[in-house]
C-alpha cells in the first residue's frame, strides 16, 4: 500500500491534529522515496534541521537536501542564500532540472506556508510544481514530482482545507508507524470483502415472541379511532355548553362583599399597605 502512495504525483497531503502527529509520517515516506532512489527535497519551517534529521541513519540523512527557513525564514541574517522570488521563489528553486530522477519535495509545513502566503496563491504554486518549465525551450522530458506537504487541519477553516484537499492526488489519515519509520498504512477493507446478505437464508423476525404488540390489527385501529377522550373538546360538548336545552337547570353565583374586599378600581392595591 505504501508503494501506491508514492506511485503517484502531485500533492500527498498529510493531515494531522493534535491527538495524531503528522510529522513521524512524513520523515516515514521520506525515507521511503530515498530507499526508492528518488532525488528528496525538505522545505523545514517549523522545526529546526537537526531536530528534523533526528532518526535518520547516516546513508539517508546524506541523500537530503535540506533547506532551513526555521532559523531565519526572512533571511535577516544575510548568511542564507537569498531567492529573489521570496518563498515563492524557494519553492520554485526546490525543483531541480539537471537530474533526470523522480523528484520529492516536502513541505515541512503547508500550515506554515498558509500564514505567510495567500492559499490561491500557494495552491497555485503547488500545482505549477508539477509542470515542466516552458520557458527552457528544451524537449527534456517532464519530470515526475511529488511534493508531501504536512498540514495541521485544526489551525485552518474549512476554506484552506478544501482547497488543498481538492488539489491533492492522495490524502493519507491512518498509519502507524514503526521506531526506524517504516510505515504501516491502514485502510479499510476493499469493497469486495464486505459482507452481503445471503437471500436464501431466513430473516427471524425479533418481534415475534415478545410479550406485547408493537402493531394494531384492524379490529382494534377502528376502536382507537373510535374513542372519545375525555380531554377532548368534542362538538358536541361545546353545544351542551353554549347552547342550554330548556328545562336544564342553570346555576347562578351570588356575591355580597364585605368589608374587607377591595373595591376601589383606581387603586385595587391599597389594601396591600405599600
Amino acid at each position: 500500500m505504501l508503494e501506491s502512495l508514492l506511485a503517484v504525483s502531485g500533492l500527498v497531503l498529510l493531515r494531522d491534529s493534535v491527538q495524531w502527529e503528522g510529522r513521524s509520517l512524513l520523515k516515514a515516506l521520506i525515507k521511503k522515496s530515498v530507499l526508492c532512489g528518488e532525488q528528496v527535497h525538505i522545505l523545514g519551517c517549523e522545526v529546526s534541521e537537526e531536530e528534523f534529521r533526528e532518526g535518520f541513519d547516516a546513508s539517508i540523512n546524506s541523500q537530503l537536501v535540506y533547506l532551513d527557513l526555521y532559523r531565519d525564514p526572512l533571511n535577516w541574517s544575510k548568511t542564507g542564500e537569498a531567492f529573489p522570488g521570496g518563498l515563492l521563489g524557494v519553492l520554485r528553486a526546490m525543483r531541480g532540472k539537471t537530474d533526470p530522477r523522480p523528484v520529492t519535495i516536502a513541505l515541512d509545513s503547508l500550515s506554515w506556508l498558509l500564514l505567510h502566503l495567500p492559499c490561491t496563491t500557494l495552491c497555485q504554486t503547488l500545482y505549477a510544481l508539477n509542470y515542466q518549465d516552458s520557458s527552457l525551450g528544451d524537449s527534456s522530458p517532464v519530470q515526475q514530482v511529488r511534493v508531501l506537504g504536512l498540514l495541521h487541519e485544526e489551525l485552518h477553516g474549512p476554506g484552506p482545507v478544501g482547497a488543498l484537499s481538492s488539489l491533492a492526488q492522495s490524502e493519507t489519515q491512518w498509519f502507524s508507524i514503526r521506531p526506524d519509520f517504516s510505515l504501516d498504512l491502514q485502510g479499510g477493507p476493499p469493497l469486495a470483502s464486505q459482507p452481503h446478505p445471503d437471500p436464501h437464508i431466513f430473516q427471524v423476525d425479533p418481534t415475534t415472541h415478545l410479550t406485547f404488540n408493537l402493531h394494531l390489527s384492524k379490529k382494534e385501529k377502528e376502536a382507537k379511532d373510535n374513542l372519545t377522550l375525555p380531554f377532548q373538546f368534542s362538538s358536541e360538548k361545546q353545544q351542551a355548553l353554549l347552547c342550554p336545552s330548556l328545562g336544564q337547570a342553570t346555576s347562578y353565583i351570588f356575591y355580597e362583599p364585605d368589608v374587607y374586599d377591595d373595591l376601589d378600581q383606581e387603586d385595587p392595591d391599597d389594601d396591600l399597605d405599600i
